[in-house]
């Protein structure tokens, strides 16, 4: 079948399913593994017997931070924030501000009742976000006074446990404000079985949007235009694909974030180190160039991460792995469990 529609990206999922809480242990979640001829019901501590010496896993190194602010205007209004992204080398952030009445440009406001930010004006997507100057170090300011930006359909606050495991083990680029959260599964002996079993790793950079939330709001899908996102692909990781290509290794995707960052690097027809934004919408039809096999969550009902999935595996195959992880009860969203994936089309253009 092909999908044209959001329609056709639908699914009934029970409420109780919505992981709130992470598993007791990283690997202790379940993988729903799909890479024969039918799935199997797996623990994730067991990827590395999935896996064959001389394939590389590509993670996304980014760091998740503190992006949720409230506050109040000069006026005396509260507000709640979320910040989009910090402007590399400044004082100025994007962030989406949630108030009775939107702040004017050249107005303050004062967020945890500790630092000052002016109002510069609306920026991004259809004047959508505000563009403001911190009267500090936005990052630093952000550690100290800032939230966890916990997913809308977790329901509980961010406390201690949300600070230590909505973050990757290997998390160190900071810039995301949602984790990537097919990454949130390996821990730091699951690296090493993966190390002395001949995998290899290797990295890239994609500061995760609050896009990622965004419900499509429209039918068709091509009328439907797709977030921003900075990410980076350094030399060092196209080298280790093309080491991978030449060993005949699979390159394994962490997350679809670590797959958007691979194959908008590769859009010009080969894999291309360097740092720039992506506004890449994967559905199906897309043709990939680098990623043999993903290790991804499950994800929301009509959004562009169930496109890009079906892209990848298949439509049919994508909907009825779906029907099995509701079946057999499996936990959904960035605190649930994974599956691994492999490529419908196993060769590349």
């Amino acid at each position: 079948m092909t999908a044209h529609t959001v329609a056709d990206f639908d699914f009934d999922l029970p409420p109780e399913l919505i992981a709130q809480h992470p598993a007791a242990e990283r690997t202790a979640s379940r993988l729903l593994d799909a890479g024969g001829a039918e799935p199997v019901d797996r623990v994730f501590r067991e990827l590395p017997g999935l896996l064959q010496a001389g394939d590389l896993l590509i993670f996304n190194n980014t760091k998740v931070i503190k992006a949720r602010l409230f506050g109040a205007k000069a006026t005396g209004g509260n507000v709640e924030a979320l910040v989009e992204r910090v402007l590399p080398g400044t004082r100025e952030v994007w962030m989406h501000l949630r108030a009775s009445k939107s702040p004017k440009p050249g107005s303050r406001v004062r967020f945890a009742d500790a630092f000052d930010a002016e109002v510069l004006g609306r920026c991004g997507p259809d004047n959508g976000l505000f563009h403001l100057r911190f009267d500090g170090d936005p990052f630093a300011l952000l550690e100290v006074h800032g939230h966890v930006p916990l997913p809308p359909y977790i329901a509980h606050a961010d406390d201690a446990e949300d600070e230590r495991r909505y973050q990757t083990v290997f998390a160190k680029e900071p810039g995301a404000v949602a984790a990537p959260t097919a990454a949130l599964h390996f821990d730091e002996a699951l690296l090493a079985r993966l190390a002395d079993n001949g995998v290899a790793t290797a990295h890239v950079t994609l500061h995760v949007g609050a896009g990622t939330f965004q419900p499509v709001r429209v039918e068709q899908i091509a009328d439907h235009q797709m977030h921003s996102e900075w990410f980076d692909v350094p030399q060092a990781t196209v080298d280790a694909v093309a080491a991978c290509r030449a060993r005949g290794g699979r390159v394994v995707a962490v997350g679809t974030t670590t797959l958007r960052a691979l194959e908008s690097a590769a859009l010009g027809g080969q894999l291309t180190a360097g740092a720039r934004e992506t506004d890449i919408f994967i559905t199906p039809g897309f043709q990939f160039r680098v990623v043999d096999r993903l290790v991804t969550n499950f994800h929301l009902p009509r959004s562009t991460l169930m496109m890009l999935v079906s892209a990848f595996a298949g439509y049919d195959q994508v909907m009825a792995l779906y029907r099995h992880a509701i079946r057999e009860r499996y936990r959904f969203f960035s605190y649930g469990d994974a599956m691994l994936l492999s490529r419908a089309h196993a060769t590349r253009p």
